[in-house]
């Protein structure tokens, strides 16, 4: 009888355990997905480094060239004027 009882308590206690490694393993796999999910909403919305210094440096080349117009504009300025 008092063989019994004790299997029946650790069938019990590790059918509950079981359970709960079970749960715990399927709501691991789900934030696996949401975390997915969410680095490839990130990668959308937001630009990368090397595109960011890419257009920088794009802004930089115009805004030298405007300023050498300017230079030059300046520079034809004073020499009608003189």
């Amino acid at each position: 009888m008092e063989m019994q009882l004790w299997n029946t308590v650790l069938t019990v206690a590790l059918g509950l355990i079981a359970w709960v490694f079970k749960e715990k393993a399927a709501e691991l796999k789900r934030l696996e997905i949401l975390l997915n999910k969410t680095r490839e909403e990130v990668a959308k919305e937001y630009v990368t480094k090397s595109e960011v210094h890419t257009d920088i440096n794009r802004v930089l080349d115009r805004l030298d060239r405007l300023e050498a117009k300017i230079d030059a504009f300046i520079k034809e300025r004073r020499h009608a004027a003189s």
